[in-house]
């Protein structure tokens, strides 16, 4: 075991003056398995590039280990993997791959099969077992579970579990917990790392902060009284003061005295009413708001709004899924899962009028109003307002939504393309909120989304219970919203 050091870590991207980290210090061992958590567009993926050195920074950063970045670029996915393996590691011994695949439940016949071929699962496994497989490495993860189905999450995290030395991104609550030992959070205000998985750094955050609420308002009561005890008593030594006009000097010397003394005391009121304040301004900087989101779903006039008995899904001749049956009834929340490729995505596409070849029946109630995110939010690009505009919502009530789930005002000034992943996906999602629907289709909407602000949009759904169709992985978010789950079999016809 060693240590990472980062020591006095400033970064800004070229451009802007604000700095993304300031004389930023901490110290991580190499056998933890830490989770990196932290609202949207605070650094988390910037950190891991600055770990790598992708970038200049000033400051120091070092380690006795190599850092390895996952997922790493991969030049020609028509290329076959094993090939793809040799550019990324020259070096490596394959019984070293192939053992790690066996860990993940993966044959390593996909290792001669071209990589465009793998499932996101596959791909991942892959790309995990190249870097595990490489001594002294210290990976650095970032999303790995981002479009895997709950069977390869699940792989996935007793892998990791495992595993130690990496640093990992990730928004899933149930996998953070199933695999990390240290927590590193990004807050408002510097970096913090608590040893437990996320439930254990959750909690001690909400002790956290509960007790500073508490301290700030106790500090609040104080500086109010101790203000007005300030004032009364320079009050009474003015009145003093002003009782020496006419007395004898003796008197007059006495008065003077006393009026001294009642002044101090007025100074020191004041000196302990001015350190409340200083101390009130050290409570609550990292105290994270998830402000209440707002929808006003539509109810349409049947009962059941989707509808599909014995529906197969083709593309060409290929079947590739089906049979199915389920139905959508008002205010239900249902979650379709099912492997990745099986044909979920799909689906969602059919149902909104996308010319996909189908057997069975599909009923969709007439005059249905759809609300759709569209899991791959990277072709977003242009100003924030130009946006709106384009997709027919008012441009004031999706900036006001975006403040809510935590944009700074400046950030309506840039580019969309300039975004992280998680900022972008969360324009769609305020996008669709901007929308009075019957139905909110979503395909894994909460890829890249913080853990605050999936809580702010259970919370929403919890208190709106809109009509929703989703396509989601995390399992925290389906069991707190109490979806009812639709299987999708992948078919092998």
């Amino acid at each position: 075991m060693s240590h990472i050091c980062v020591n006095d870590l400033t970064f800004y991207y070229e451009g802007s003056y604000d700095n993304i980290f300031e004389n930023v210090s901490f110290r991580m061992d190499t056998d933890w398995k830490l989770g990196l958590i932290g609202r949207n567009g605070r650094g988390k993926t910037t950190l891991l590039k600055l770990l790598e050195g992708a970038y200049e920074y000033r400051g120091t950063i070092t380690s006795a280990v190599t850092f390895e970045y996952f997922p790493f670029p991969v030049s020609d996915k028509s290329k076959m993997t094993i090939d793809l393996v040799e550019e990324v590691d020259p070096l490596y011994e394959l019984w070293r791959i192939c053992r790690e695949l066996s860990l993940m439940d993966t044959d390593a016949e996909v290792l001669y099969r071209p990589f465009e071929t793998l499932s996101n699962g596959e791909q991942t496994k892959v790309l995990l077992a190249v870097l595990f497989a490489k001594e002294n490495a210290f990976l650095l993860i970032d999303e790995p579970t981002n479009h895997l189905d709950l069977d390869t999450r699940e792989i996935v995290m007793a892998y990791l579990k495992k595993k130690k030395g990496f640093l990992l991104v990730s928004h899933d609550r149930y996998f953070l917990d199933g695999c990390v030992d240290h927590i590193l959070a990004i807050n408002k205000e510097g970096i913090e790392i608590c040893q437990g998985n996320f439930t254990v750094w959750q909690e001690n955050k909400e002790r956290k902060d509960a007790y500073e609420a508490d301290e700030q308002e106790r500090l609040k009561k104080e500086i109010g009284k101790l203000t007005k005890a300030a004032g009364r008593t320079a009050g009474w030594s003015d009145q003093i003061e002003k009782s020496k006009i006419g007395n004898g000097a003796g008197d007059r010397g006495y008065i003077g005295h006393q009026a001294a003394r009642m002044m101090k005391r007025a100074l020191v009121i004041e000196q302990r009413a001015q350190k409340a304040v200083e101390e009130k301004k050290k409570l609550l900087k990292n105290l994270e708001k998830a402000e209440e989101l707002k929808l006003f779903p539509l109810r349409h006039h049947r009962e059941t709004v989707i509808r599909a008995e014995n529906l197969e899904l083709f593309y060409g001749e290929k079947k590739v899924t089906g049979p199915l049956n389920f139905e959508v009834k008002n205010g239900e929340q249902v979650i379709l899962r099912g492997k990745n490729g099986c044909g979920k995505s799909s689906m969602l596409k059919r149902i909104l009028g996308e010319a996909i070849s189908y057997r069975g029946k599909l009923e969709v109630a007439s005059g249905l109003k759809i609300s759709y995110v569209s899991q791959d939010a990277e072709q977003l690009c242009g100003m924030i307002d130009e946006f709106a505009i384009k997709e027919g919502v008012d441009p004031t009530l999706l900036k006001v939504l975006l403040r809510k789930l935590d944009f700074s005002r400046v950030q309506f000034e840039k580019p969309i393309e300039s975004y992280s992943g998680g900022q972008k996906k969360k324009v769609l999602l305020a996008k669709s909120l901007c929308e009075r629907a019957h139905l909110y289709i979503w395909d894994e909407p909460l890829n890249f989304i913080d853990l605050f602000s999936r809580t702010q949009i259970e919370e929403l759904i919890q208190t709106y219970r809109p009509t929703m169709l989703l396509v989601e992985h995390d399992r925290f978010f389906g069991e707190k919203i109490g979806a009812r789950y639709v299987e999708i079999q992948c078919t092998q016809d």
